[in-house]
């Protein structure tokens, strides 16, 4: 039982590592609307990148996009595609 309290407790901590306001500013900034925010980028993201954060947006020329955008504390954000 305190294997899987520990599991569970280690994936809600990964869950944490997303920056919502910030990845919503960097897709604004690049044009993106109808942004919707998914939660942990569990792939795509380089293992420096201090957060991964999914989303779903209407990309600049209309057409939906979805993706993730990595940050760090000490870099700017870079937006991904799927």
């Amino acid at each position: 039982m305190k294997k899987i309290l520990v599991a569970i407790a280690a994936l809600v901590a990964l869950g944490a590592c997303t920056d919502a306001d910030n990845a919503r500013r960097a897709l604004s900034t690049a044009g993106y609307s109808d942004i919707r925010i998914e939660g942990y980028a569990w792939f795509g993201c380089s293992e420096d990148d201090t957060f991964a954060t999914r989303f779903k947006a209407k990309g600049p020329s209309g057409v939906e996009a979805s993706g993730q955008v990595c940050s760090g504390w000490l870099k700017g954000s870079t937006i991904r595609l799927d």
